[in-house]
């Protein structure tokens, strides 16, 4: 099959944009991603495209891609959206992926939206426990926060981890996210704030938790035969892996892990031919602190239990030997739940392109994007590499 390269990438701001609509979001990380091609893309060069939305709120459940891409102006172009929680952009971009391996598609849009912080309290809360197990998760009280706040208290139990380390997690990503000019919560916090926050499900605190956000991020996918159009540094992506499982946590066999992460990374790990000792910086999915922790050991960056003497020891810094979560992760930088896993490969585009800023990681040529839906119901992870770096 056909090799797939990143050519570009853009999003809006993620935060609380009441003037904006789902589809106005897009536009503008449409607008964004076209504009980042080196040397140049136009709309009428697009095959197909592929938006990942939760559709929180109820919004055009139905026919929600091209209701998006249809404000593109990209008429004809067919478009499917996928609905895989919070890995629905993630997934999106793996089915980009796809087209362009099979010969379908030489140029597709990826991408997602999403639009929370206009409903109540309980409305969002209900849009956050449809990505549970319904029955004996969500309709029997069970909060998102409340499913995470059950695997920190089985991980501090069975390993030397402790509260503080959840914090710590805090702190390193707003540090980061004071740097990204698109976060949500862009202000940098002390231990203390972090470990002083009021409980939202013990041992979870406030700063423990990713906000709720409005945005949306894409990317634009191409394949080898006409990379060289659109650019002369080319961005493979070296290899995907995704899993499914049990959507429920109390069904799973494990509360201190998630399987769909660990079966994802090692496909991903064999198809691009690296090491978690390759890589030169990850965004994971940190929708909670803990998750942050869980991620650097399904992903193989510690073994098991050691996530807290990585995390002390410094090596997730940005001057670490693998800076995570550079752009602020969901917990700095937000989680508009659809545009969450496009925006993560967004963040690895430019640092691979040696176009992130205050926040590049000198010399980073292999990068690794991981996306969770639900508390681990599905996961996506992508590799990507900068052409010529292995």
């Amino acid at each position: 099959m056909r090799d797939a390269y990143l050519v570009g990438a853009g999003q809006t701001a993620f935060g609380s944009m009441p003037g904006e609509s789902y589809r106005s979001l897009f536009a503008t990380a449409f607008d964004r991603a076209i504009e980042s091609v080196p040397a140049g893309l136009g709309p009428d060069e697009i095959d197909e495209a592929v938006i990942g939305t939760l559709g929180v709120g109820g919004r055009q459940l139905g026919l929600s891609g091209p209701a998006v891409t249809e404000h593109l102006g990209l008429h004809g172009v067919p478009c499917s959206r996928i609905e895989n929680a919070c890995a629905a952009s993630g997934y999106a971009v793996r089915q980009a992926v796809q087209a362009v391996r099979s010969g379908m598609a030489d140029v597709v849009l990826a991408g997602g939206v999403e639009v929370m912080t206009d409903l109540s309290d309980d409305v969002t809360n209900y849009w956050l426990g449809v990505s549970g197990e319904t029955e004996w998760e969500r309709l029997t009280g069970t909060t998102f926060a409340g499913v995470y706040a059950q695997m920190a208290s089985a991980y501090l139990e069975t390993f030397e981890a402790t509260a503080e380390h959840l914090s710590m997690v805090a702190v390193k990503n707003h540090t980061n996210g004071a740097k990204n000019p698109h976060a949500h919560l862009g202000f940098e916090c002390s231990l203390d704030d972090a470990m002083g926050a009021p409980t939202v499900a013990d041992p979870l605190n406030l700063y423990h938790c990713c906000p709720t956000s409005d945005g949306a991020a894409a990317v634009l996918v191409v394949s080898e035969d006409v990379v060289e159009s659109y650019t002369d540094e080319p961005i493979r992506i070296a290899g995907v892996g995704a899993a499914s499982d049990r959507v429920g946590l109390f069904q799973r066999d494990t509360y201190t892990g998630i399987p769909a992460s660990e079966t994802a990374a090692e496909q991903a790990y064999e198809a691009a031919g690296v090491e978690p000792d390759d890589l030169d910086v990850a965004e994971v999915h940190d929708c909670f602190s803990i998750a942050e922790l869980l991620a650097y050991e399904d992903l193989g960056l510690c073994d098991r239990g050691e996530a807290h003497t990585l995390l002390e020891a410094g090596a997730t810094d940005p001057d670490g030997s693998i800076p995570v979560n550079t752009s602020g992760g969901l917990k700095s930088k937000g989680h508009p739940i659809g545009a969450t896993g496009a925006g993560q490969l967004g963040e690895l585009y430019h640092q691979l392109s040696g176009e992130a800023g205050d926040r590049q990681i000198e010399g980073a040529e292999v990068g690794l994007a991981h996306n969770v839906g639900g508390s681990g119901g599905a996961a996506v992870v992508h590799v990507l590499e900068k052409e010529g770096a292995a």
